[in-house]
This record gives structure tokens, sequence and C-alpha cells, in this order.
């Protein structure tokens, strides 16, 4: 047979365990498109494996992003300043008028 061994298949299975997803709380014919409604609330859903199951509730799309996606960029303090640009001609940078 062609199949993939089970333990394969059980792994990748178990790495989507913990996934959230948000879902808007609309009396609607089901789950759409994010954007179509940014104002509604939206209930966080957890996968556990086998089906979606309540985790946290937000007021609008921007809480639900709070939430699914925390901030993990570094801290303003500890990103690198960039040098100022000198004096020159650069490669870049737009050419002199014609005199």
């Amino acid at each position: 047979m062609d199949d993939e061994p089970l333990k394969d298949w059980a792994e990748r299975r178990d790495a989507k365990i913990g996934r959230l997803r948000a879902v808007p709380v609309v009396s609607a014919d089901g789950p759409r498109a994010a954007h179509l409604n940014p104002e509604a609330p939206r209930a966080i859903e957890r996968w556990n494996g086998h089906t979606w199951e309540p985790y946290a509730f937000a007021a609008d799309l921007a809480g639900a992003k709070a939430i699914l996606y925390p901030e993990t960029s570094p801290t303003p303090s500890s990103v690198p300043v960039p040098k100022p640009l000198g004096s020159g001609t650069g490669r870049h940078r737009k050419p002199p008028a014609p005199r």
C-alpha cells in the first residue's frame, strides 16, 4: 500500500492541537470572511484534536487578532537604530538636476 504510516499521520494531527480560530457571532448562515463584519463579536475556538471547543471571547475583529496573534516582535529599546544617511550621491539617490 502507498499509505503513510499511522505514526506520521498522528504526529501531523497532534501538531495542530491547540490551534486557535476566531468565528464571528452573528445570526447568518455560518462563519464568513472576517473582513465582512469587523465590528461583530468573535468567539475564539481551540482545536482539541477532534473538535473546535470554546476558548475565549472578543468584542470585535481587532480584539480577536490580539488573542490569535500576540505580539512577538522585540521591544523598541532592543531594536538597533539605523545610521543616518551621509552626504553623497549614493547609488539609489535621485541624480542632480541638469544646469
